[in-house]
């Protein structure tokens, strides 16, 4: 398997993950000393803070779905646009369009972006 066929499918692991609840799986995607720049949860440093994070999303959704659409890969560098589909443990629905782009080091994220709307996900903050 060459390195786009391996960032492709950590790419692909990323949505399995996340669509199935496998937060401990998701996580295991990243580096150690990954970074990521969040929109809602903001700037995020090192594994062990990420996997403290991911702990509470089973409780924030009561459905959480994010549906690749399209994958680039281009050398460590890497994007994927996708479709959000959800809803917040208050029962309020959310539709996002996302950007997500990807750093991939030695088989792991190092760094990860995203970019939506944050309109859709204001719901969170009630109920």
């Amino acid at each position: 398997m060459d390195r786009h066929e391996s960032h492709t499918e950590i790419l692909r692991k990323y949505y399995e993950y996340a669509n199935a609840g496998d937060w401990d799986r998701w996580c295991d995607l990243f580096a150690d000393d990954q970074v990521m720049d969040e929109q809602l949860a903001g700037h995020i440093e090192g594994l062990e803070v990420l996997r403290s994070m991911m702990k509470g999303m089973g409780t924030m959704y009561r459905v959480f779905r994010n549906e690749p659409v399209h994958f680039i890969v281009d050398g460590e560098k890497a994007a994927a646009v996708s479709h959000l589909t959800a809803v917040s443990a208050s029962g309020e629905a959310i539709e996002a369009e996302v950007m997500n782009f990807f750093r991939i080091v030695d088989g792991k994220i190092a760094y990860m972006a995203n970019y939506h709307d944050t309109v859709p996900f204001q719901v969170l903050g009630q109920g």
